[in-house]
Formats: C-alpha cells, structure tokens, sequence
C-alpha cells in the first residue's frame, strides 16, 4: 500500500515528454517511489461540452484552469461514454490522463477502442496510466490527509514532464466500506482544495447502481458542473445518442425488450427528414458500440431499409463483424436502400494495458 505523500501515479518506468521542455533538463526520477496511475491533464470549457451535446449545469471560476466535475451515468454505457469523451480530449490536448480501475477498466477500454482511439502509444509513453484496482482500492481507504500530499506531487510531476496538465477519473465506490462509514464527500473536499488554480482536471463518477441516492444527492450540490449527455434513449441495455443530424450513435444490446424503441427513434428522424427539417439523404447509424441485436432485430432494420422513401438511404458503420454476419444473413445484401460497413476493432485488456505501461523504456 502507498503511504507516502510524495507517491507517484503510474509505472516507475514512464517517461517523461522531454521534446516538450526544451532547453530544460528532464527532472530526475524517484524510482524507488510507489507509482499509481496518474491522468493526463487537459481543459476544457462549458461551451466545448455544449456544443458536443454534454449537459452543463454550472460552470468553474472563468479564470481558474482546472475543473472538478461530476457525472451520473444512468447506465454503465453512459459510463464508459464519458469516461471515454473525457480521457480522450485530455490525450488530444496533451495532457497527462489516468484511470483509477476498481473492475470498470475493461469497458472504457473497449469504448475507447471503439471511439477509435488507440491508446498503445500514450500507455507506452506514460501519458495515458492505468491505475491497477487494488492502488485504487488502497488509496480509497488510506488516511485522509495523504491524498493532498499525493495529488500534489503528481500534478507538479505530470508538468515537469513535459505534459500540458493533469487529468484523472476512475472507479472510486470502494470508498463506501472504509471503516468508520462513509467519507467520499471528505475525499472530495480535499479533491477539490488539491486541484483549485491548477491546469488539474478532475471527473468524478456517481451512478446510481453503485452510490445511494442520498450521496448523489450531495456530490451534486459540491461540484463546479455536472455533465452528461441528453440520449434518444437509455433504459441501461441499450443507449442511443445523437452525433449530428440524421447521425446516431447505438452502444448495448437490441433485443425483444427494446426493439419498438429502437423503431420509434429511428422513424422520428426519418420523419423529420421527409418532412426537410433535417437536409439529408441518409440516416447514419455507428454501431461500433453495439455488442448484440437479436435476429428479430436484424430483420426489422432489414425491413426499415427497405420501407424508405426512394430518396432515402441508411447506413450503418463500423457494424462489428457478428453483428454484419446477422445482418447478412437476414437478408442485407439485398436491400438496395441499406449500406453496412464493417469495423476493425482491437480493444486492450486491462492486464495487456497494464503490461505495456509497465514496460516502457526507462
């Protein structure tokens, strides 16, 4: 277990972005110090999140650079969806981005790959870290008063390397069975204290399957902002989301439970192209996130295809390879209104993930 104020997110072993501080000596390394995974930091702002769809229901100090903000995913794809938005704008920025894994890792993992964003570079660089369940686990139950110290040293360490600043989310419920009862909101106090007038971007996660709703209740009313999407739809199997006009986004599984869902929510943007609401031709369907459809499903789009106006067409893309075999098989190929393209797809796991970062250079 990491006791020490001074403990490093992240393998012993990363390394620092030195073509990033040039002209300036890379610091030297502690190694005999315990590493835990520590996030790349990037900023971002209200309008950034607006315009994306994401929900802004506050808004930090204009001329503060950091960000402490929570989300409260409704369903563990809406989980993996911004956990996802929010590790990746912080690789594109140049930031240093961690993940506290407590079992969750996995499935951002996935989203992430499907997001199209290949991580094996920024795990093998040390931008991206991976923090291992049981560090999070340890941390969440360690006393109080290191987690200043701790934040405070992988903040100055993340800029020292070259990084434009530090961004980390994660897993953090194992909280809830410290000795004594509850402290998450204790936590976030000193969360909040540790990242404030720093390039530190913070999100956390409360949703509903791990957290009572008291608790919720509260985080809510003590963070700068919450985010989150607005979905076409979401009943925790199956999430639909808008990307654009006549664009949508299909994570989870469609099966007998959901499927008239699924058909209203594709006839309403199909109406409102009809109708010249939305100039298009075609309906775009990204189904990289969708996991499983039933055959029952399969047919029906087969059918809705086939039922669009002569002017109409659809397209699925990035349909994973099962998915596209169904489809095939339920009559696809001879839909002359319907397109499907396959996704290539090459999600980590968290053991390899945690292997790469482990073996960087030194």
């Amino acid at each position: 277990m990491c006791t020490s104020r001074t403990a490093k997110f992240g393998p012993a072993n990363s390394t620092p972005r030195r073509a990033c501080r040039k002209g300036r000596a890379a610091p030297a390394r502690d190694d005999h110090r315990r590493h835990l995974s520590c996030p790349a930091r990037h900023t971002w702002s209200c309008d950034e999140y607006r315009n994306g769809g994401w929900r802004v229901t506050a808004g930090p100090v204009v001329d503060d650079p950091s960000s402490h903000v929570l989300t409260v995913p409704v369903s563990d794809e809406q989980l993996c969806e911004s956990v996802s938005e929010f590790l990746t704008t912080g690789l594109a920025r140049g930031e240093r981005v961690a993940y506290f894994d407590d079992d969750t890792a996995d499935g951002v993992l996935a989203r992430m790959d499907e997001d199209g964003v290949d991580v094996r570079g920024p795990l093998r660089s040390g931008q991206f870290q991976l923090v291992p369940g049981e560090f999070t686990r340890a941390a969440l139950l360690a006393p109080l008063d290191e987690l200043g110290g701790v934040l405070e040293h992988n903040m100055q360490a993340a800029v020292d390397d070259g990084w434009a600043g530090l961004r980390f989310t994660g897993q953090m419920d194992h909280g809830l069975r410290r000795p004594g009862g509850q402290a998450l909101d204790e936590y976030d106090r000193v969360l909040a204290d540790a990242v404030r007038g720093r390039p530190v971007h913070a999100l956390c996660v409360y949703d509903h399957l791990r957290y009572p709703d008291d608790l919720i209740a509260h985080m809510r009313s003590v963070h700068d902002a919450e985010i989150g999407g607005t979905p076409l739809l979401d009943d925790t199997l199956l999430r639909i989301t808008e990307l654009g006009p006549a664009h949508l986004r299909l994570a989870g599984e469609v099966d007998h439970g959901n499927r008239p869902q699924v058909r209203r929510v594709l006839g309403r943007v199909l109406d409102r192209m009809v109708r010249g609401e939305i100039e298009a031709d075609t309906v775009v369907a990204d189904l990289g996130s969708l996991r499983f459809c039933d055959v029952a499903a399969a047919v029906s789009v087969v059918h809705a295809a086939e039922e669009l106006p002569a002017t109409l067409r659809l397209r699925l893309e990035n349909v994973r390879p099962g998915v596209a075999r169904l489809l095939d098989r339920c009559g696809a190929g001879f839909a002359s209104r319907l397109d499907v393209g396959i996704g290539e797809r090459s999600p980590l796991r968290t053991a390899d993930a945690l292997e790469l970062a482990g073996g960087a250079p030194g």
